[in-house]
């Protein structure tokens, strides 16, 4: 789901790292790949964790937070669930799910397994319309006498994000699959039947899916509901949008011809969204470009970090690829942003200032024993800059010692000049040592 996650630390660290994390809010990823059938296959092939603890433990978390309630003790099979989200151990999470369905049909019981035991998307879709007929009998039931008290009213929210997230998960499947318009039309039904779920970021799912299908005129809709001023921004939108401006322009575009020419108003809107979408997240440019290497994306992502970075582009690089020249424009202008920001970290251009904050965060939330985490990009200085600064720094130094010592100073010059010299000397006694006098004569004259 991509709602923030609710626990930004874990409780009770009060190692400094963690408490750097908890200052920069963390979102739930909304493409996550599935456990079993991606993450684990992963693990076996490349022998590899693709997923950090604490990105694994904020997955705990919000999983008890969307899918318990205050009285699941009621019901023996969403006691054990309960008991088994909280559960480290996956293969006693997966007991526990399979004991909760020999009492009754438990959609959280079907979730956990459809994420965790299956090894396909296959079997995991076939597990989520288990899941979806049980949820749907909960959410109707709870539906009835939410209005009857404080404890139904939470059993009525917990059946509802258990059934956005199984509609949700399903689309998904679907996606995957290549079933791309039935995906596009799951999205749209679940958007429409649960307006208010924003924050849940559906439309991020809705948006690569219409990229999948070529559908641009879609896309456009959507952004131009989402890529509103009052709503939070994502490196999805702000590089979906960008995507859509540079696809106008990008067949025909040729730095050589616009150095001459100066760029058309089209061509403009299009750096114009390249510089707004790169000052938001920095990071992905280098993986668009493939001049950094992809990893599967974290369960977790931190707003214009490195793991939003990651996210996007492991799904959205085929997307760029297939508009041609987006790349290229991309690699002729994304640089230019830096010049519009020359204190990033001070004061931004179009969003706040870029938060110091995410490399901390990225660092636990990415697996850095076989990724380096990117870095803010630093302005690098040119090389005439550096050595005069040097050169005016050694010259001041100079003078303020001759000042300060000028016998000791004196002594020093005259030591470093005879030997500056001393080569020259031994040149010039070895030359008269083989020249004839007479000749030597006339060339000092001369």
């Amino acid at each position: 789901m991509g709602l923030p996650s609710l626990s930004k630390c874990h409780n009770g660290d009060t190692d400094s790292n963690r408490q750097n994390v908890s200052e920069c809010k963390v979102w739930r990823n909304p493409l996550n790949l599935f456990r079993g059938a991606e993450y684990n296959r992963y693990t076996w092939v490349t022998g590899r964790e693709p997923l950090t603890y604490y990105d694994m433990n904020l997955s705990a978390q919000d999983h008890q937070t969307f899918f318990t309630c205050d009285s699941d003790h009621l019901r023996p099979a969403d006691a054990i669930m309960q008991k088994a989200w909280r559960e480290r151990n996956p293969q006693a999470r997966i007991s526990a799910a399979h004991e909760a369905l020999e009492l009754e049909d438990c959609a959280t019981a079907y979730i956990l397994l459809a994420e965790e035991e299956v090894t396909t998307i296959v079997e995991a879709e076939k597990l989520f319309k288990q899941a979806l007929k049980a949820g749907e009998g909960c959410y109707r039931r709870s539906q009835q006498l939410q209005h009857h008290g404080a404890q139904y009213e939470a059993q009525h929210r917990r059946d509802t994000n258990v059934l956005v997230y199984i509609k949700r998960r399903l689309a998904m499947c679907s996606r995957k699959l290549g079933r791309t318009r039935e995906a596009v039309k799951m999205m749209r039904d679940l958007m429409k039947e649960f307006p208010l779920l924003s924050m849940f970021n559906i439309h991020e799912n809705l948006l690569e899916a219409l990229l999948e299908l070529q559908a641009y005129a879609d896309v456009q809709a959507v952004l131009a509901k989402y890529d509103d001023i009052s709503l939070p921004k994502s490196a999805t939108i702000c590089y979906t949008a960008a995507l859509l401006k540079a696809r106008g322009v990008s067949d025909k575009f040729s730095p050589e011809a616009a150095s001459r020419r100066g760029l058309s108003t089209a061509e403009m809107n299009a750096v114009e969204a390249i510089h707004r979408a790169v000052e938001f997240n920095p990071h992905v440019p280098k993986y668009l470009l493939e001049m950094k290497s992809l990893i599967l994306p974290p369960e977790h992502i931190l707003k214009r970090g490195d793991s939003e970075a990651l996210a996007y582009t492991f799904f959205h690089l085929q997307h760029w690829k297939r508009v041609e020249g987006a790349l290229n424009l991309l690699h002729c202008t994304w640089e230019g942003t830096f010049r519009m920001i020359p204190y990033p970290l001070e004061k931004g251009h179009l969003f706040y200032p870029y938060p110091i904050c995410t490399e901390t965060a990225d660092r636990e939330l990415l697996p850095t024993v076989f990724h380096e985490v990117s870095v803010y990009p630093k302005k690098e200085l040119p090389f005439f800059i550096l050595f005069t600064a040097g050169l005016c720094s050694f010259t001041a130094m100079l003078a303020l010692l001759t000042h300060q010592f000028p016998e000791l100073m004196g002594v020093f010059a005259k030591a470093f000049l005879s030997t500056l010299f001393a080569p020259l000397n031994f040149i010039m006694e070895k030359v008269e040592s083989v020249l004839p006098s007479s000749l030597w004569h006339q060339l000092t004259r001369i």
